[in-house]
């Protein structure tokens, strides 16, 4: 077996691994009952942990294998880059379940890890020769620190939401109650990317084009969904499919805003085909599950990982990130979008500590301030690596 085979099974395992793990959790949280059940949920919960780890062993392998068969770090492409944004968040959930035994985290951050692996697996996973740019040591070193210091910052988020599903009343209408369940509707669109992704390949579809790039050079580029908005003075190439309805300007690449399209109307179809169903909301599915964790505890558990994630984040995205922009293209800084999203993301997390520390925000208001800032770091991951062009559209 080569060893790109060994590392794509090694992912394949891992992510069975978190699976299991997933449902290991949720039976530790159901068998969290006040009738002598502790002990058999102290078990569920030890177990869950043995096979995150398990899987996190397998995750760590397939990183370290691809490495060996690149000859660099795999943090060059979407595809690997998620998969390593994935295997952080599971090293980070690991780390805080030894420090603070807290066993609901699993059942909120193991899913969270299991969208992003799935997610990647919808990009190709091909190995393609680094172009100039990307040949530093220094984005190896750019690339795991930004995603190791997201990745704890997102441990914080999972506390927030686990805080928020718990506090707020699913029966009472509500802001929060309206808000919590458009979090969660979110969520459900990046399983709508993948049914999409799966269905169109599953149909072959494939539409190319020519365009005007933002040089003003003619480019070639394959659509694998119907394009409802086209590249910037697009020509179709292919017979027998359709013509997009938009044209759009050389900044947005429009073939990744017909994904995202297509991702909000599949995952839009699943969200509604869920409540007619269970003639319920995904809260009202998921309130009964967290009623045992301790508010308290997971308070502090999101402020922690808030503090030990910001300063690493800091390194990663902006002061190493600055120095590889200067060996790769002359500059500090140059507004380029993805700069411009991780000092927002920065400046996000800085607003985050000072009304903590100066203003009292704790518990729901630091909550819902998690769940705001990894929503930004899955739109700079998202949204803007697919959708605006940029010197970073090579992530794409």
């Amino acid at each position: 077996m080569s060893l790109i085979s060994l590392s794509g099974n090694l992912l394949y395992a891992a992510f069975i691994a978190y699976l299991v793990g997933t449902l290991l959790y949720g039976g530790a949280i159901k068998s969290s009952k006040p009738d002598g059940a502790a002990s058999r949920a102290e078990k569920w919960g030890k177990l869950a942990l043995i096979v995150t780890i398990i899987g996190f062993a397998a995750h760590v392998g397939y990183f370290i294998t691809r490495w060996i068969y690149k000859g660099h770090a795999p943090v060059s492409n979407m595809f690997e880059f998620t998969t390593a944004f994935g295997m952080f968040i599971i090293a980070a959930f690991i780390l805080i379940s030894y420090m603070y035994r807290l066993t609901a985290l699993g059942l909120v951050a193991l899913p969270v890890a299991l969208l992003i692996i799935g997610y990647a697996a919808m990009f190709p996973n091909s190995v393609d020769p680094l172009v100039p740019s990307l040949q530093s040591h220094w984005l190896t070193i750019h690339v795991i620190t930004a995603a190791m210091g997201q990745s704890i910052l997102a441990i914080s988020a999972v506390a927030g939401l686990l805080y928020l599903l718990k506090s707020i009343n699913p029966k009472i209408k509500s802001k929060s109650r309206f808000w919590m369940e458009a979090v969660l509707y979110f969520g459900v669109l990046v399983i709508g990317f993948m049914l999409a992704t799966v269905v169109f390949k599953g149909m072959g579809y494939e539409a190319s084009f020519t365009y005007i790039d933002t040089q003003d050079a003619e480019q070639e580029i394959t659509y694998n969904m119907p394009a409802v908005f086209g590249m910037n003075d697009y020509t179709l190439l292919t017979e027998k499919v359709m013509n997009p309805l938009v044209e759009m300007p050389a900044v947005i690449n429009a073939q990744k805003l017909t994904t995202v399209f297509w991702s909000f109307i599949f995952g839009s179809i699943i969200y509604l085909l869920v409540r007619l169903v269970t003639r319920r909301r995904i809260l009202t599915m998921l309130h009964p599950l967290v009623q045992k964790v301790n508010l308290n505890l997971l308070d502090e558990v999101g402020y922690r990982s808030v503090l030990i994630g910001f300063p690493v984040f800091t390194l990663g995205a902006l002061v190493f990130a600055m120095i590889w922009a200067q060996e790769a293209w002359g500059r500090y800084w140059g507004w380029d979008p993805k700069e411009v999203w991780a000092l927002i993301t920065w400046l996000f997390y800085a607003a985050y500590l000072h009304l903590r520390l100066s203003k009292g925000w704790e518990g729901k208001k630091s909550a819902w301030l998690a769940v705001v800032g990894f929503a930004i770091i899955l739109f700079n991951l998202i949204v803007v690596n697919l959708v605006i062009a940029g010197l970073h559209s090579y992530a794409a």
